[in-house]
């Protein structure tokens, strides 16, 4: 099954794994899934890390993406045009641009975050 990992999975994997559920660690951990994180998500990360706001150095982002064996999932323009049905439940812009690529990908998201429930057609694993 392919998954979406949020940013924060990916953060919790590398810097914190006892704060990931034992649900989120089965399906990470589960060799028939494919992991994917969004391009989005690199962006998130470098922007934050170079905030002061995260320790995780480009280096540690790519062993992490090794060693996870997650791949890159670009972010498209038909990604981009679900942003225009997404409801504004959720205010990060992040995080809408990763439930939009969810929803157009329609693959499950592995999220803490619970503002994701909120929108329909998103199958939230956590």
């Amino acid at each position: 099954m392919r998954l979406l990992l949020d940013t924060v999975i990916l953060i919790y994997a590398v810097e914190s794994p006892e704060l990931l559920s034992k649900r989120a660690v089965s399906s990470l951990k589960n060799p028939d899934n494919i992991r994917e994180l969004s391009s989005i998500s690199l962006a998130e990360i470098a922007i934050k890390s170079s905030a002061g706001k995260l320790k995780l150095s480009v280096g540690m982002l790519r062993q992490a993406l090794e060693d996870l064996n997650i791949r890159v999932l670009p972010f498209t323009a038909r990604h981009a045009f679900e942003l225009f049905a997404l409801d504004l439940l959720h205010r990060d812009p992040f995080d809408r641009q990763i439930i939009a690529q969810a929803l157009s990908e329609k693959v499950p998201i592995v999220t803490s975050d619970r503002k994701f429930h909120l929108y329909k057609g998103i199958d939230v694993i956590w």
